[in-house]
């Protein structure tokens, strides 16, 4: 027998197939899926077997096969057929492709096995026993175990090991090993609300026009998670898995619980906030069909479920479902697409302030538009108040206007809690010398260092250099550094010093970079141990606290700052997703927004809560300036050490492509927004088009020219979310 075999390295040289022979010994093991053991010039490395060949018309003589690492297959048939597919979407190697779907102990590696965890248990294995001959030590130990089916060795910790032995012995007792996972769900589920009429509107559409594509458009705290849920457990009467995205780690333990609850340990988590061991449990959970809805970020799209009916991206409009970095640079939209196509099932698109892409395919109907419009609980959304900090800081001190200062106290008197937005962590977001200007940079980057107080240092970060904060500057000698700029950390002392005697919990990278602090610090708030949560954007989306009744955002142009086509997109999606987190329980919720930028639209339009109205104002701007959704964008990205030289070859990649290409305008090469990232320079190539056949042909062909030069590196990527 002859394979054809993909190895794991992922140079542009190797992405290929090659022939292995087959031992007789390993013949009845090979599958297509599996990953092999094989040598490979002087290396011996993991591949995954891709084809099984006939021995005929074999002329050369070909390397055996080493070993197989599966006995069953790792990579099914739709996603080796996925995995071709992504490749030819991002150009990107095929193993890269398959290597982003695995957790890390299935990844074709060697090395990085990952071991899985078994209990030692015991059960009666003779009934026929005298148990009057046995000793007080021996009953106890019988006792124990007669009234159930199995005893965990750690049920029989402060037991006698010698009467334990003796059981063992005798053959009385029988010992055994029993894999369990990491993960622990509870078995029962009973919590199931009652839905309004237009929730079951939105459900009967979906179950009886099955096989489409939805948007739906829900405001905040309309009951989007209860109609999943709902339509989920159509489809699991009907024997059919479901995947749910979520686009925060944040938002994945609060999504578990709520589905837990309703469908007890049916479902399996797949997120980066687990350890590698944990993933590896829930990836043969879902093979093993013992998990039959996967909840999770952007790499759960890739869950190898069977049968799928519905897919459901939650918060669609959510950048992190695009994969910047590495290759492939997919979205995990476009993957629920095709695995809607494969499945014949359902995919629903839901948000309260969806992307212009998704909106306008709802509006030419590639897309079926369904809406939420009203909050479950009857309430109105909250009121927005806009402070114009231009005025304000000519009165106050601080980062807090007085009416945000006003109803904060209002609030705590009350006991209810506040969620405060700042979506800028750290201390401050530069030091700099008063006296002669010098900021301080990273060394290794075009960016200034972060302050953060809690360590006392400067960081960048971006290549995450560090370095302890200067008494005098560097340049001068003088004594006379400012903390400029405004930072979480900084955010958090202010509101110690205005409000002293409330708690306050802050959530941002820093705080939650521990392994199970978010789900920590969102059950803590929930319980209402603490009066304010202070977070960056990660406290903006999803979040469901009863007693929440006033959001502040504090300098909420951040975004707006940022040079980038989405940047207004993004602050009016962020501002709307925060407001929306106020007044989700009986009491009525307000926010109040603080700007520097009153009469820039995106800010007007959250205070109406107007998403409409945002959408056509700013379908307006992208046509005239052709960008999405009315142009495809491809982002050429060249960085090298050499800053001479990889100018030069990104004008020679922009001459061949203006040779190449017609109908695409052809934007650069221009200097990335931090045009050096740990000493490296970048440039950027931007191509805007409608039809893009011809754009990877010449494409392939630069990627191809450039592959074995080290002196520069060409990225590419389709449809960027981000344009830095």
């Amino acid at each position: 027998m002859v394979v054809g075999v993909l190895v794991e390295l992922s140079n542009k040289n190797v992405d290929k197939i090659f022939e292995y022979c087959v031992p007789h010994n390993l013949i009845d093991k090979i599958k297509i899926g599996i990953r092999v053991i094989i040598p490979f010039g002087k290396m011996t490395l993991e591949g995954f077997v891709l084809e099984i060949k006939s021995e005929k018309n074999i002329d050369k003589e070909l390397k055996y096969i080493i070993d197989i690492v599966d006995e069953e297959v790792v990579l099914n048939s739709e996603l080796l057929e996925l995995g071709k597919i992504i490749k030819r979407k991002t150009l990107a190697t095929l193993i890269r492709c398959y290597q982003v779907m695995l957790p890390k102990a299935l990844k074709a590696k060697r090395g990085s096995s990952i071991n899985k965890k078994f209990d030692t248990i015991y059960k009666l294995n003779n009934i026929n026993y005298d148990y009057d001959k046995l000793n007080e030590k021996q009953k106890s130990i019988i006792d124990i175990v007669k009234n159930k089916t199995e005893v965990i060795k750690k049920e029989l910790e402060n037991i006698s090991s010698s009467s334990l032995k003796t059981l063992l012995k005798k053959n009385i007792l029988l010992e055994e090993k029993k894999e369990h996972y990491r993960l622990k769900y509870s078995k029962f589920a009973s919590v199931k609300m009652q839905l309004t009429d237009d929730q079951w509107k939105v459900v009967n559409k979906v179950i009886n026009n099955k096989n489409k594509v939805y948007l739906l458009h829900g405001v905040t705290g309309s009951g989007k998670t209860e109609v999943y849920m709902e339509i989920i457990e159509y489809y699991l009467s009907l024997g059919k898995t479901s995947i749910v995205l979520v686009p925060e780690i944040s938002l994945t333990p609060q999504m578990v619980n709520r589905f837990q609850q309703r469908f007890g340990d049916n479902i399996a988590a797949i997120h980066s906030a687990l350890s590698d061991g944990e993933k590896y449990d829930e990836w043969r959970r879902i093979c093993r069909g013992e998990a039959n809805i996967v909840i999770g970020a952007r790499s759960a799209i890739f869950a190898p479920l069977n049968n799928i009916g519905v897919i459901i991206i939650d918060e669609e409009h959510s950048d992190s479902y695009k994969q910047n970095d590495p290759n492939p640079r997919y979205n995990a939209k476009d993957i629920a697409l095709l695995r809607g196509e494969y499945h014949n099932c359902s995919v629903i698109l839901g948000s309260a302030t969806p992307s212009l892409e998704t909106m306008a395919r709802a509006n030419k109907g590639v897309y079926k538009l369904l809406s939420l419009t009203n909050r479950v609980n009857g309430k109105d959304l909250p009121e927005v108040n806009i402070v114009d900090m231009n005025e304000e800081m000519k009165r106050v001190k601080g980062h807090f206007s007085n009416i945000l200062i006003e109803n904060i106290n209002t609030c705590l008197e009350k006991d209810e809690q506040i969620i405060i937005l700042l979506n800028r962590r750290g201390y401050s977001s530069f030091v700099s010398c008063k006296n002669c200007g010098f900021t301080f940079k990273c060394p290794n980057c075009d960016i200034t260092l972060t302050f953060h107080k809690s360590s006392n240092t400067m960081r960048c970060h971006y290549c995450g250099y560090g370095e302890k904060i200067y008494t005098e500057c560097p340049s001068c000698k003088e004594n006379s550094l400012n903390n400029l700029g405004v930072g979480t950390q900084k955010i958090e002392e202010e509101l110690q010093n205005l409000f002293s005697k409330a708690k306050i919990l802050r959530m941002d990278y820093d705080t939650t970079s521990k392994k199970g602090m978010h789900e920590k610090m969102i059950k803590s708030f929930k319980k209402q141990e603490y009066n304010i949560l202070l977070g960056t954007q990660m406290v903006a989306k999803g979040l469901d606290f009863s007693n929440v009744t006033l959001v502040g955002v504090i300098n909420a142009d951040t975004s707006l700052n940022i040079p980038d086509f989405r940047s207004s997109e993004n602050t009016f999606s962020l501002l709307s997703q925060v407001a929306g987190r106020s007044g989700r329980g009986d009491k009525a919720g307000k926010v109040i927004i603080q700007t520097f930028n009153k009469d820039h639209y995106a800010i007007e339009f959250t205070k109406t809560h107007n998403y409409l109205g945002f959408y056509n104002k700013e379908m307006i701007i992208r046509k005239q300036l052709k960008y999405p959704p009315f142009y495809y964008l491809c982002l050429i990205k060249i960085s090298g050490k050499n800053n001479q030289y990889i100018l030069n070859e990104a004008s020679k990649i922009k001459r061949s492509l203006e040779r190449n290409l017609t109908n695409t305008i052809i934007l650069g090469p221009s200097t990335a927004s931090i045009f050096k990232v740990n000493n490296i320079f970048r440039y950027n190539i931007i191509l805007k088009y409608k039809n893009g056949k011809e754009i990877y042909l010449i494409l392939e062909k630069i990627l191809e020219h450039y592959k074995a030069n080290c002196k520069l590196k060409v990225d590419v990527d389709f449809n960027p979310s981000q344009m830095l």
